[in-house]
């Protein structure tokens, strides 16, 4: 198991305590093997797939490193100790974190508060005491908004109308690639009047295929006796395949049902289908965007 990044602060700074000039990709397995990681560990990705996580834990352990003086950059991807650095191995210090470095180093308060060397900030408890690197806080914070999001707009859709809510599903189906033009869908969807069905629309814009709806504002758990109303409709019109789109959930046997059909059918429920209104920015704005930027070392390559 990948320990937090604080606790890598250490055994990097003994690896790079024979004076010698390290990479990073060497470091990640030395360290890897003296913390007993498995391959398994090793390529575990960051919640977001944005980096492997191990790397991240070291790169940021690293940065810290560095900005208290104890690490210096050698190239690209490299490092060695520092005349601080060892001086601080001779202490024989026990551990290392983010709050030691900010007692022991004014220079590394300063420099993780943004002010120069005469500025007097401080920092809070919270922030020296932080077990995250700065891309799993970020990515923790979008994950608490997106949540709180996902309850707001089932929230909502389950106060809307049902006339309104079926405008929604054909909205969002489009948006995904399905039935043709908006107004195509607007006019398959609430028409059938079959029992079970709520509309049909197009697979594709050519309308190859046709997908049949089923979209209801639930409020109790979706049973196996309304999927088998729905397998039965679908069955009366030969029909291959099916959605099933509710505000509420599906029960055990209902899914389970769903999946031993030979008609596929997919079984959306409040939660995915608020999570779908997310991804395809249907019924949300954007509120702030932003970039997370990386040295370019090629740049500063001389030619």
């Amino acid at each position: 198991m990948i320990p937090e990044f604080q606790k890598l602060m250490l055994p990097i700074l003994k690896y790079a305590g024979d004076d010698k000039i390290h990479s990073v990709r060497e470091t990640i397995e030395i360290i890897g093997r003296q913390l007993n990681l498995t391959r398994e560990d090793l390529d575990e990705w960051l919640p977001g797939k944005s980096q492997k996580k191990f790397y991240n834990y070291l790169y940021w352990a690293k940065a810290h490193l560095k900005m208290a003086g104890l690490l210096e950059n050698k190239g690209r991807g490299q490092f060695q100790i520092t005349d601080r650095g060892k001086a601080l191995l001779l202490e024989n210090p026990q551990s290392l974190n983010i709050k030691y470095l900010t007692d022991k180093f004014e220079d590394y308060k300063n420099t993780r508060s943004g002010k120069n060397s005469q500025s007097t900030g401080s920092l809070s408890q919270e922030d020296t005491d932080t077990l995250l690197t700065p891309e799993l806080l970020i990515e923790s914070g979008y994950a608490k908004i997106r949540a709180s999001l996902l309850i707001d707009i089932l929230d909502k859709l389950k106060k809307v109308l049902p006339s309104r809510f079926e405008e929604v599903v054909v909205q969002l189906l489009v948006k995904m690639g399905y039935g043709g033009s908006r107004a195509d869908a607007g006019q398959a969807i609430g028409k059938s009047g079959d029992e079970g069905i709520d509309g049909i629309i197009k697979e594709d814009k050519l309308g190859l295929d046709t997908i049949y709806i089923q979209a209801k504002r639930w409020e109790g758990v979706v049973g196996r006796p309304e999927i088998q109303k729905f397998v039965g409709a679908l069955a009366g019109q030969r029909a291959k395949k099916g959605v099933f789109i509710t505000t509420s959930g599906f029960t055990k046997e209902a899914i389970n049902y769903a999946s031993q059909m030979d008609t596929k059918i997919v079984l959306i429920d409040g939660e995915k289908l608020s999570e779908l209104m997310i991804d395809y920015n249907l019924g949300v704005s954007v509120q702030n965007t932003y970039e997370i930027k990386k040295i370019d070392s090629d740049y500063f390559e001389e030619e």
